[in-house]
């Protein structure tokens, strides 16, 4: 059997050595305006499956209480309790600022984006998971907060809930609603152009992947605070990828979910948004000089995520077929 090469698994090779040596473009503030280009890309991806998913269908995804109950519970109670357990068991022999990085690694929303691209990459239930990263970005911005407030008294006025919402409704809803209005012109193009939808959804993602190692070099995360901190958070962010991915997928095999309901929830449950955390951390933690320590989990987490669950909805992909949608349409 001839071994072929997957040009996105090459391509976040590439994305990594490519942050390394030229992080400056990527990174906030860079000439290619991250910060514009992945809204960019974030309304793109949101549109193009507004369009491509019929009423129907994302009714239906709105309508899978256990796949949104699952998710939710596991971005927001599962992850910061075992952050919190984390943050007792290290007190004494862990930095402080390391441990508070790490329990805000876990308050954190999941990713919308990627979630989104990854599993329709993995045939899974892409209106599932548009509805549960949609959901878990409005509640983060109020359960993030809440959780930190435990064991942390940020010196900030507080979180600018309106703004961020404002943002989400600009960047995400809209794009949504747009490319579901724009179904009955543009359905049909979408229907043709399957395969080239699928190509922007993982151009997006090596774009995230390669913005995020930007800005961790740029920030010096490698090297500012020694190569034990670069370990602990590295070896941290791996046990609790994997941990929180086994518990994902074990709470789903026991609720018998469908093969597309398993792959959008343990994707939408085990992922961690930078994107989100950045900004939050930035208004609680501004004042604090250990800002780029606190960071640290985060910025490990999140290129780490999007390379192991790239390598896995591209396996899964070659493993699955996509079922038959609720308008007759393959999904």
């Amino acid at each position: 059997m001839r071994w072929k090469v997957d040009w996105f698994l090459s391509g976040m090779l590439i994305a990594v050595l490519w942050a390394c040596l030229f992080p400056e473009p990527g990174a906030r503030g860079g000439w290619l305006h991250p910060e514009i280009l992945t809204k960019a890309g974030v309304a793109l991806i949101f549109f193009l499956h507004g369009v491509a998913l019929s009423f129907a269908a994302l009714r239906n995804g709105i309508l899978q209480w256990r796949v949104h109950l699952v998710v939710q519970l596991c971005c927001f109670l599962l992850f910061p309790l075992i952050g919190l357990a984390i943050y007792s068991v290290t007190q004494g022999w862990l930095l402080e600022d390391l441990r508070v990085g790490l329990l805000f690694l876990c308050a954190l929303p999941s990713t919308v984006s990627s979630s989104v691209a990854l599993t329709a990459t993995a045939h899974g239930n892409v209106p599932a998971a548009v509805f549960n990263a949609t959901l878990s970005s409005l509640l983060g911005v109020v359960l993030t907060p809440l959780w930190m407030s435990f064991i942390v008294r940020s010196g900030a006025a507080g979180v600018p809930i309106h703004q961020v919402v404002i943002d989400l409704m600009i960047w995400l809803v809209l794009p949504l609603v747009v490319g579901q209005l724009s179904r009955p012109w543009l359905a049909g193009w979408a229907s043709r152009n399957k395969a080239r939808i699928n190509t922007v959804d993982r151009l997006t993602i090596l774009m995230l992947v390669y913005t995020s190692f930007c800005d961790s070099v740029i920030l010096g995360v490698w090297t500012q605070h020694g190569m034990t901190a670069v370990i602990v958070a590295t070896v941290g962010s791996v046990l609790l990828f994997y941990g929180a991915f086994f518990c994902v997928g074990l709470i789903c095999d026991v609720l018998r979910f469908s093969r597309p309901d398993w792959i959008a929830t343990v994707f939408c449950g085990s992922k961690k948004s930078m994107a989100t955390g950045v900004p939050m951390a930035q208004i609680m933690f501004g004042t604090d000089p250990a800002l780029g320590l606190i960071l640290l989990p985060i910025m490990v987490y999140h290129p780490l995520q999007l390379i192991i669950c790239g390598v896995l909805a591209g396996r899964w992909a070659g493993q699955t077929r996509p079922e038959p949608r609720v308008d007759g349409h393959e999904s």
